[in-house]
């Protein structure tokens, strides 16, 4: 009988883990009860699923057995204590029966909120506690029937007597059931609401770190580029074939060149980095551009020193620059001039990049769609360094555009104790 009770115990505990871990596999179970079980798991929430999972396989086969019986001291304790207190009411074991019981269906009641608690809370479902309702009506109908079969006194059930037995059954449910198991309900939603706003924030610190690795991958792909290697290089070859006239500015240029390409690689390995590296990266860039391009790109750059050593995602200023250049300088005969600046504004740190170029294009040109990637891009790395962070690009006062970030103010931790 006991070998039975066990395996039995054992085949659930097998199928609702199935169940549990692949929700499909309910139907694939033997029609009856087996099924029916397992389709009721397959409705939880993947949460639930998960929760419930955990501790069946931490209360499995023996460990489980040890826990009920644990139960048992509490439950019995009450039972006596209700014999001590009122010893005339009922026998020993009549009280040692009915405090196991109640205490036992009351700790299946808990244990089938905490793991199903949406059904009562989220979707509102009322079928349960109809369930109850109609099992305590049941069990009052059942004890009152007893009564009149096992009575010496003949029971009366007269309107208001049952009328007031169903009452203080009612009174005695909702006490022991549905004020503790509603309690328990809305108290565990509120868990699964805070954990599910939990696993979507990191789904999304996720997706935004997937987008910097992509963005990093595409910024390096587009700066290492075929094209500009090649006009660099033969701006190189033309300076160098000028004789000893264009050897000087042929070698600067490569050198800008070696730096401009140990920059890029150095700051792609870090998510953060010092301004001024930043600002240096920049302006090797930019003397790079210089050597092709000649008079038509001009170029400012002003960096306080109390703000050399801040910290900002790596490349974002690079990114601003290129898109100067290539949506802005190059389309322009006259050529134009970038500015890039620091400066405290409010406590935050904004770093603005301004160029004098063709302006900001039409939304359907080809070009403002390629500019507006690189924008978006720059935008979701801000917001995953510093939520307070913003860019905002405008048409500048005299023409061309002005792109500004602003964002909160770090310093590097290191350069911090070395300070102190």
């Amino acid at each position: 009988m006991w070998g039975k009770i066990k395996q039995l115990h054992q085949q659930m505990d097998d199928d609702a883990i199935l169940v549990l871990e692949s929700p499909d596999a309910a139907a694939t179970l033997p029609a009856g009860y087996r099924r029916y079980i397992g389709e009721r798991l397959a409705t939880m929430s993947w949460i639930e699923r998960q929760q419930f999972r955990e501790f069946l396989l931490k209360y499995r086969g023996a460990r489980f057995y040890k826990a009920a019986a644990k139960l048992l001291i509490p439950f019995t304790a009450v039972g006596v204590l209700q014999q001590l207190l009122w010893p005339e009411k009922l026998s020993w074991l009549v009280s040692l029966v009915l405090s196991n019981l109640i205490g036992f269906s009351l700790a299946c009641g808990l244990m089938g909120v905490w793991f199903n608690y949406r059904m009562l809370v989220a979707n509102r479902s009322f079928k349960p506690l109809l369930r109850i309702l109609l099992a305590c009506m049941g069990g009052l109908a059942v004890g009152m029937g007893a009564a009149t079969i096992f009575s010496d006194r003949p029971m009366l059930l007269s309107p208001e007597k049952l009328a007031r037995n169903l009452g203080i059954a009612l009174l005695v449910v909702s006490l022991l059931y549905f004020v503790p198991l509603g309690i328990v309900a809305m108290w565990r939603n509120r868990q699964y609401e805070a954990l599910t706003l939990q696993l979507q924030q990191g789904a999304e610190r996720d997706r935004l770190a997937r987008e910097l690795s992509e963005s990093q991958l595409r910024l390096l792909r587009a700066q290492i580029e075929p094209h500009f290697l090649f006009n660099t290089l033969g701006a190189v070859q033309q300076l160098a074939e000028q004789g000893e006239q264009g050897a000087g500015k042929a070698a600067a240029l490569t050198a800008d060149l070696i730096a401009f390409l140990r920059a890029s690689l150095a700051e792609m390995r870090s998510e953060q980095v010092p301004l001024h590296s930043e600002f240096d990266m920049v302006a090797a860039y930019l003397r790079v551009m210089q050597a092709r391009m000649g008079a038509r790109l001009r170029y400012t750059l002003d960096l306080p020193a109390e703000f050399a050593h801040a910290t900002i995602p790596s490349m974002i200023l690079l990114t601003l620059a290129e898109n100067a250049i290539k949506h802005g300088i190059e389309p322009s005969l006259r050529g134009g001039e970038i500015r890039l600046s620091a400066l405290l504004v409010d406590g935050m740190l904004r770093l603005r990049v301004q160029d004098t170029g063709m302006g900001l294009p039409e939304s359907g040109a080809e070009s403002a769609q390629e500019s507006g990637l690189g924008l978006e891009n720059v935008r979701s790395r801000l917001l995953l360094s510093d939520p307070s962070a913003s860019l905002i690009v405008r048409d500048g006062e005299e023409g061309g555009v002005i792109a500004e970030i602003l964002l909160s103010i770090k310093i590097a931790s290191s350069l911090k104790e070395a300070a102190a």
